[in-house]
């Protein structure tokens, strides 16, 4: 099969193993993850950011090869938690480096998927549209309906992990607001799909942080 990278108009005959690479990532997320972490977990990978990068690459029209290298990206994201929780990113480029190669995929492939990991890490600064769509596919939480609940459980993940006074809540709240505030997504199937949820989300902090702050207990949302 004949691949296009769109690097230089170059063509490379390589078919990657997707399937085979993403069960093999899985699994060792599933088997391997500190249970400290309660929102970069398993199901953060599988079940909320490869959907969503499935979902916008395909309203973006991606070629199937480009589908496949956001995807690969997309499973192997945060996988540097299995190393270390600082600078994740580099750790999870490392991994797709050493373990990419067994599944077929080709050194330039590697390095489509690598940089596309190291957008994400924030402040995300995205360049391609792989990019653009993997940095928007890991903060789709921001316009979904369980933001809330994922929020939370970050939180409470930062508080497990820090090295140092995890933030009250009313200090997280406040970040919480004014990364909203500052964010916005990249594409346009994002800006379509999740802008609205983005400001329910932002109205339903802003009333938590009021309850919080009126009663001392979070509002219910």
């Amino acid at each position: 099969m004949t691949l296009t990278l769109g690097i230089g108009g170059q063509h490379l005959l390589t078919t990657p193993d997707f399937e085979s690479a993403s069960r093999y990532i899985l699994a060792r997320l599933d088997r391997e993850l500190s249970p400290s972490l309660t929102y970069h977990s398993l199901s953060h990978t599988r079940d909320d950011v490869l959907p969503a990068a499935v979902r916008l690459g395909q309203a973006a029209h991606l070629s199937d090869e480009n589908l496949l290298l956001l995807k690969t990206a997309a499973v192997f994201h945060d996988s540097g938690f299995l190393l270390a929780y600082d600078n994740h990113e580099q750790h999870s480029i490392r991994l797709a480096r050493e373990k990419l190669p067994d599944f077929g995929y080709s050194a330039a492939q590697i390095d489509v998927v690598a940089e596309t990991i190291a957008a994400t890490r924030l402040p995300q600064r995205p360049h391609t549209l792989l990019q653009q769509l993997m940095c928007d596919a890991d903060l789709d939480l921001l316009g979904r309906d369980d933001f809330i609940e994922l929020n939370r459980r970050l939180h409470e993940e930062l508080m497990r992990i820090s090295k140092t006074p995890p933030p009250s809540p009313q200090v997280w709240l406040t970040s919480q607001i004014r990364f909203l505030e500052n964010h916005s997504f990249f594409t346009r199937p994002a800006h379509e799909s999740r802008d609205a949820g983005k400001s329910r989300n932002l109205a339903r902090i802003r009333s938590n942080l009021n309850s919080l702050n009126g009663s001392g207990a979070l509002a219910a949302s």
